[in-house]
């Protein structure tokens, strides 16, 4: 018998894939670009199809700086403000999931990802029974993994089908399990977040360090207890000896957190009913007739196995 499914959404990771990847012809009766409120409104219900949840949440950043940019001002710095024509959309995308009457998660200081790590945290200790969903398109997640919770992204594009991430899907993808995802990033780090890592290690030689030594504190105390392997060239040597203190920092910075203190009752997370008319009156307004025409009935509960798409 399958499990039941928490699907958890990443909200700001699905709205810049949904801006950068819906055509900008996308607008209101007015001219607004909506590109990114249709996509993620249809990739999410479709996804609800798809997998049949029998709990929801949708979590946000918040605008405001995060504990991480305060302890690395270089965090994320090289990435370009918030387009303008993304800011008004964010608003009208959360109106659609409040709508929805999908619980809405947020908080000033974390990131969507650490809102994430924590309801997915509480659910595995609050319901057994229950999978975690992970609906996102940013890879940071796939440390989340395990037997109780897989990450499920978006294709992009008519081409490239949607792939769900069990533990064995992330070795595949990575070449190490989900637990020694952020080892991983310590030792390569990540541009797209501005985390450093170590100059020169490249995903080749950070699997052969962590195959080896299991994860960064293990590659460097057999650096310093001189432990004699392949991996260890003069060159690699050096540079871990130079970025020490940027390894240790990049895996602090990688980790999701999953012990923010929120507010969270497994219960109102149910999929329950909802107001149709309030949802039709916006996707109408927004000039989504197509989706309105797709909407499940009042009940999700109801509804879950009609085509939407």
């Amino acid at each position: 018998m399958p499990r039941k499914t928490f699907l958890l959404v990443d909200g700001h990771a699905l709205i810049y894939r949904c801006f950068y990847g819906f055509p900008k012809t996308l607008t209101s009766t007015s001219g607004q670009l909506i590109n990114a409120v249709y996509g993620f409104s249809r990739i999410l219900l479709t996804v609800i199809r798809d997998i049949e949840p029998t709990h929801m949440a949708v979590t946000f950043d918040h605008r405001k700086p995060t504990n991480r940019s305060k302890e690395y001002k270089e965090y994320k710095a090289n990435r370009p403000s918030m387009p303008e024509e993304l800011r008004p959309q964010i608003q009208m995308i959360k109106d659609v999931v409040t709508a929805l009457n999908i619980p809405l998660f947020i908080k000033e200081g974390f990131e969507a990802d650490d809102l994430i790590g924590t309801i997915n945290r509480k659910v595995e200790s609050l319901d057994k029974e229950l999978l975690t969903m992970i609906l996102t398109g940013d890879k940071d997640m796939l440390q989340l993994v395990d037997n109780d919770t897989h990450v499920y992204m978006p294709g992009r594009g008519k081409f490239q089908n949607d792939v769900e991430y069990d533990v064995e899907k992330v070795k595949e993808k990575l070449g190490v399990f989900p637990d020694r995802v952020i080892d991983l990033k310590g030792l390569m780090g990540d541009s797209s977040d501005n985390i450093p890592g170590v100059k020169g290690i490249g995903p080749k030689t950070a699997n052969a360090l962590l195959e080896a030594f299991d994860s960064i504190e293990g590659v460097y105390k057999a650096l310093e207890s001189e432990v004699d392997n392949s991996v260890f060239t003069k060159s690699v040597k050096n540079k871990l000896i130079t970025d020490k203190e940027n390894a240790i920092l990049s895996k602090h910075l990688a980790t999701i957190l999953i012990d923010v203190d929120i507010d969270f009752i497994l219960e109102d997370c149910k999929v329950s009913s909802y107001n149709k008319e309030i949802i039709t009156n916006l996707f109408e307004e927004l000039n989504f007739r197509s989706l309105v025409k797709l909407l499940p009935q009042d009940a999700f509960e109801s509804s879950i196995q009609e085509a939407l798409f």
